[in-house]
């Protein structure tokens, strides 16, 4: 009776030590759970800052990704249709004058189509962890596009006004003015034809006097000599 005893003791002594064994051995942890690392999006430049600070649809966009840098793909679906919906705002928001251009307007469109595509992966059932990856990456430089763009329109606002010209020192009509380049084509090629108008004259008043030839002189020369000679013969005599 005491071998069953210690018979039933050992098995289950044995038992018990191959389920700690499989508890031990880690699963693996599915690719949508892992965090991957996403290149932050370009910002507006410090010395714009001031611009963009009322434009509270970009502002609220820009702090939203910064929890797509480091993000698990389960996490990036998750917040994707909270994105596409700031991304909505911003595309349906009365922008600033300064930015009223197509081709900031069409970045906006770009972002936007981007974020969509995004929120259409959650109704995807076998969506793998890759693809989501690749297109917050897609969504993110998308976004960086809009920053990259306004810091280009604000530098060359800037660049326009530090160009500071008194037109009136030097006698030009601010009405005759070229709005972009901001010089006076119209008066520059006006007085260009003046002065070729005027040249033209110059040249027609100008009189031109033959100079004598050098067979005349010659000829002069000679004579003078032989009157010489005739005049010695004629003391002579």
């Amino acid at each position: 009776m005491k071998y069953i005893y210690l018979l039933v003791l050992l098995v289950f002594t044995f038992s018990c030590q191959n389920n700690e064994g499989k508890d031990a051995v880690k699963k693996p942890k599915p690719l949508m759970s892992i965090a991957e690392m996403h290149t932050a999006t370009e910002n507006v430049l410090s010395t714009h800052l001031k611009e963009v600070k009322d434009w509270n649809e970009l502002q609220d966009i820009d702090s939203f990704f910064v929890k797509f840098r480091k993000i698990t793909p389960n996490e990036a679906l998750s917040n994707a249709i909270e994105l596409k919906d700031l991304i909505k705002r911003l595309n349906d928001s009365v922008k600033p004058e300064k930015f009223k251009i197509p081709s900031l307007t069409a970045r906006i469109n770009i972002l936007y189509n981007e974020a969509l595509r995004l929120s259409d992966l959650t109704r995807i059932g076998a969506i793998k962890a890759q693809e989501v990856n690749t297109q917050v990456d897609k969504t993110m430089a998308a976004f960086s596009n809009i920053n990259t763009k306004i810091n280009t329109i604000l530098a060359k606002i800037r660049f326009e006004n530090e160009i500071d010209i008194n037109v009136t020192l030097i006698g030009l009509d601010t009405t005759k003015m070229d709005t972009f380049f901001n010089t006076p084509i119209k008066q520059i090629k006006e007085v260009k034809e003046i002065k070729e108008v005027n040249l033209f004259k110059s040249i027609k008043s100008i009189k031109f006097i033959k100079p004598k030839s050098s067979k005349k002189r010659k000829s002069e020369k000679r004579g003078i000599k032989k009157n010489r000679i005739f005049k010695g013969l004629e003391t002579n005599k």
